[in-house]
């Protein structure tokens, strides 16, 4: 759409009303996932983000994997709740992205440099952290409308085993999207003042 970062970065907001269509193809939703992957910095440059993009009945497949893996968790007398806000916030959307950490490439840090053996933990779910506002601004900027998810870890090992994936790949999060069919809440903002300061000399 031709915004600048900040533009974009003001527009990103949390879309829990999503549709199953697209204004862009998904080869071009899997450019800017791509891209993100690609270029959304790390540290010691661990590279250590994993990224899926579900599309099509592969997305819906994992929104029947939460529901079932839920329906054995919530009582029956809520569950129905719990299965209407799945359907209609997040599989009714056209596609998800799931972010993971290679736990092995954490590893391999913590063992090349001890020292930081403690925070190389913490950096990677850094990393993560960017690269879902960088997709999440890059979607948005798109037309897209998109959330963000957390049923792991009730769900990494039904997921891990769906789609094949290795065993040391963390799941952190996932990020139903899809055409906004409605718009988001009200968003306030703190004092700046108490957040952000300025010291000049």
């Amino acid at each position: 759409m031709g915004r600048t970062f900040a533009e974009a970065m003001k527009h990103r907001r949390t879309y829990y009303s999503i549709g199953s269509g697209s204004p862009v193809s998904d080869g071009e939703i899997e450019r800017v996932v791509r891209e993100a992957v690609k270029h959304v910095p790390s540290a010691f440059n661990s590279q250590s983000a994993r990224v899926v993009l579900l599309l099509g009945d592969e997305h819906r497949k994992l929104w029947d994997i939460v529901k079932s893996t839920l329906k054995k968790l919530v009582p029956a007398e809520d569950f129905g709740g719990t299965e209407a806000k799945i359907d209609g916030c997040f599989a009714a959307g056209h596609g998800t992205v799931l972010y993971f950490e290679d736990t092995s490439v954490v590893k391999k840090l913590q063992e090349a440099y001890p020292a930081y053996k403690d925070n190389f933990p913490i950096w990677s779910h850094h990393t993560s952290a960017m690269h879902q506002f960088a997709v999440w601004t890059m979607l948005e900027d798109l037309g897209l409308g998109a959330s963000l998810q957390h049923y792991n870890p009730l769900i990494d090992e039904e997921v891990r085993r769906t789609w094949n994936l290795p065993e040391e790949w963390q799941l952190v999060a996932q990020m139903p999207f899809g055409t906004p069919t409605g718009e988001p809440g009200e968003k306030s903002f703190e004092d700046m003042d108490k957040r952000f300061k300025v010291f000049r000399s």
